[in-house]
């Protein structure tokens, strides 16, 4: 199976004219040509899977339309959006703002789609599929060290109820390096795809691991890439993954 993580920044595209004539300049521009190219990227990796961050629900920039809805429509595959501000926020209600999220999607069976919020930090959406052998989790962390302490910390508890082998993925702006990582993933168990920690931001020229595929030792990795592409400050990561053999019939007779 195929799983593909990218933050895509809304569509709205990278590179040095991202910050002309004043910066961020593009965090407004309109979003569909580039939005294209990436459809046509994802559409020739032939994903499973895909988990996406940053993720334009309808705003101007998108021409009111929902990307993971126009990337799912492609793909002939399903898709589920939220947004990435809790009910509660003041930027649920701000425009622009309150349609951006994060989404997956799929071309396999979901058994269970479920949604939390953090209790810490701007950004708070868990979104979590159940499969039939695994579970999956996607997550774009606080820009805040303490947050994202405090987010890893409950993104643990949640797995107390989860029987199931699980990937975790998603931006974790890990500005302080992979070590802030560590205790998160002795205690969980978790182990890192990107074995070779490779950097994936900016996309112009890497030098930090911010974006991760976190597993179970029972999912086991059969090769990992960190394409080229520059339709994000972001590089895409591919992970190519099969779950441990017996680990469905224990499943089953489980339940």
């Amino acid at each position: 199976m195929r799983f593909l993580l990218y933050n895509i920044r809304y569509g709205t595209g990278a590179g040095w004219d991202y910050h002309v004539p004043f910066p961020f300049t593009g965090y407004l521009r309109r979003t569909q040509t580039n939005l294209k190219k990436i459809a046509e990227f994802l559409k020739s990796e032939r994903p499973d899977i895909i988990g996406l961050v940053e993720v334009d629900n309808g705003s101007y920039r998108s021409d009111k339309t929902n990307q993971a809805e126009a990337i799912a429509r492609e793909l002939g595959q399903t898709h589920v959006y939220e947004s990435k501000y809790s009910q509660s926020s003041v930027l649920h209600r701000m425009p622009v703002l309150r349609e951006q999220g994060n989404a997956f999607i799929t071309n396999q069976a979901i058994e269970a789609h479920r949604l939390h919020y953090f209790n810490e930090g701007v950004k708070r959406l868990v979104i979590r599929l159940e499969f039939e052998t695994f579970e999956i989790f996607l997550v774009h962390l606080s820009l805040m060290y303490r947050h994202r302490q405090y987010q890893l910390s409950s993104l643990y508890s949640l797995f107390a109820e989860v029987r199931k082998p699980k990937i975790v993925a998603g931006d974790f702006n890990a500005f302080w390096g992979d070590r802030e990582l560590d205790l998160f993933m002795a205690a969980s168990g978790l182990q890192n795809a990107n074995a070779q920690a490779s950097p994936t931001f900016p996309s112009r020229k890497p030098r930090r691991q911010l974006d991760f595929i976190l597993h179970s030792p029972a999912i086991h990795i059969t090769n990992f890439r960190i394409p080229s592409v520059k339709y994000s400050d972001h590089m895409p990561l591919i992970c190519d993954f099969e779950i441990e053999n017996g680990v469905a019939s224990r499943l089953n007779r489980d339940t």
